[in-house]
């Protein structure tokens, strides 16, 4: 069902130290950005090997409305296989989803839930046309 770790999310300070701290000092690449409704800047995603990669969200004083008051851990992102196998089986299971599975900013498939001690987790299913695919 869960073919790996897609992504970890993360909620930044300042977004040209933390680029410079993953690109130029860690050797990682930046693959690509996300805007929000208003087209504004939301998340740049580092790439870390063949479909893993870091999100790093605007924090500090630049967040959008959507980035709760904190810096770090924002989410972990499991890959599946089938989205909707997945929502199903947590279910079946006794959890409650936070979000049904729906298509992202990024045409990627996604769910969420909450594991035992509240930590987000972001379920996704890739599309072929998503930029984690492309880049």
């Amino acid at each position: 069902m869960i073919k790996g770790i897609g992504h970890l999310g993360l909620i930044v300070k300042d977004m040209e130290k933390s680029l410079h701290f993953y690109c130029s000092i860690l050797g990682l690449q930046k693959a690509f950005e996300i805007h929000d409704d208003h087209d504004k800047p939301w998340i740049v995603y580092i790439k870390v090997s063949e479909g893993q990669f870091i999100e790093l969200f605007y924090g500090g004083t630049h967040k959008p409305q959507e980035v709760e008051n904190q810096i770090g851990f924002h989410h972990l992102c499991l890959e599946v296989h089938d989205i909707y196998e997945m929502a199903n089986h947590l279910k079946q299971n006794g959890i409650t989803l936070d979000i049904e599975p729906a298509r992202g900013k990024a045409h990627n498939l996604q769910c969420w839930a909450k594991d035992p001690d509240g930590n987000r987790i972001e379920f996704m299913q890739l599309d072929p046309a998503s930029p984690h695919m492309n880049c």
